[in-house]
């Protein structure tokens, strides 16, 4: 059995629902659930089981080939890395996912909220070359990409609309949260393909949880200045009056934005999945004080 696969379903079932969050409806139950019918385990998410014409991945630290505390399956070129190992772990994730990893899209990530439609001339090809930059969101109608963006404590964004059959995903740290990219990302949706935030679900995936997260007051400030004050009870708490800390929820924030947006809040999925609580098995910046490697979201359309 792969070494760490038994902490990674420990992780994944022991997620505490709380109902009192404001993400989480009464009843609701773990959307999480991990696939590893392959070398590489993906965790993947029941909301989206039910389309067929959809792929969605994400990875863990499991089934690759890196060493070290990039072990094992770091998909970051800029992790200092071998590259060599780099492209490999991607080859074995993107087969995991039933893709073809020469449709890889990687995103060019920056903390910004740019948000691009991709098709063919933006694939990584054989030798996952990078032909984004400055680019934190993705949207396509083409079949076969395979949008990756990559995480180690920040949020993804994925998001489907069964109508249309367009896809998105989109990086959103805290700057990309107070800069409001997922709802960038549902319009870019609608002004390119005519989707309606109604149709729209998302999956908010696994990233630190509000307990991990202490920030200092700049950025709750930034926070207040583009939240209406009526969220901010479910979004950030004082923890440290005298020094000034707060614990933030950047899960709160992502769907109250969302709700701002025009999305269903039954269309909301929140994944509980800590990336900082779950370090043995995910990367996590924080947890390992920067020294760590990456996870990746993959999202596709499957062809026919």
């Amino acid at each position: 059995m792969l070494y760490g696969i038994n902490e990674l379903y420990r992780a994944v079932n022991d997620i505490k629902i709380d109902n009192n969050k404001c993400y989480y409806p009464s009843g609701a139950g773990n959307i999480c659930y991990v696939d590893d019918n392959s070398e590489v385990p993906l965790i993947k998410f029941t909301p989206f089981k039910k389309y067929s014409w959809l792929g969605l991945g994400f990875t863990t630290r499991l089934g690759g080939t890196s060493k070290g505390h990039l072990a094992s399956l770091n998909l970051g070129f800029n992790r200092g890395d071998d590259r060599e190992n780099v492209i490999k772990n991607y080859k074995r994730a993107v087969k995991a996912m039933n893709g073809n990893y020469k449709n890889l899209v990687l995103s060019g990530q920056v903390h910004d909220t740019k948000v691009l439609y991709v098709d063919k001339t933006h694939v990584a090809g054989e030798g996952l070359v990078k032909k984004l930059d400055g680019i934190d969101g993705m949207v396509t109608d083409v079949p076969g990409l395979v949008l990756a963006t990559s995480y180690a404590d920040c949020v993804p964004l994925f998001f489907a609309d069964p109508v249309k059959k367009v896809v998105a995903s989109s990086h959103s740290g805290w700057r990309g949260t107070v800069g409001f990219i997922g709802s960038k990302t549902i319009k870019k949706m609608e002004s390119q393909f005519l989707s309606r935030p109604e149709d729209i679900e998302c999956i908010i995936g696994p990233s630190i949880c509000q307990e991990c997260y202490e920030v200092s007051e700049d950025v709750i400030n930034e926070i207040k200045r583009v939240y209406p004050e009526n969220t901010w009870e479910d979004i950030f708490y004082c923890k440290n009056k005298k020094e000034k800390k707060y614990q933030l929820d950047l899960w709160a924030a992502n769907y109250h934005q969302l709700l701002l947006a025009g999305m269903k809040k039954e269309n909301i999925h929140v994944s509980g999945l800590c990336t900082c609580c779950s370090n043995m098995v995910l990367f996590s910046h924080r947890a390992s004080g920067g020294k760590r490697g990456n996870l990746n979201g993959f999202i596709m359309i499957n062809e026919i």
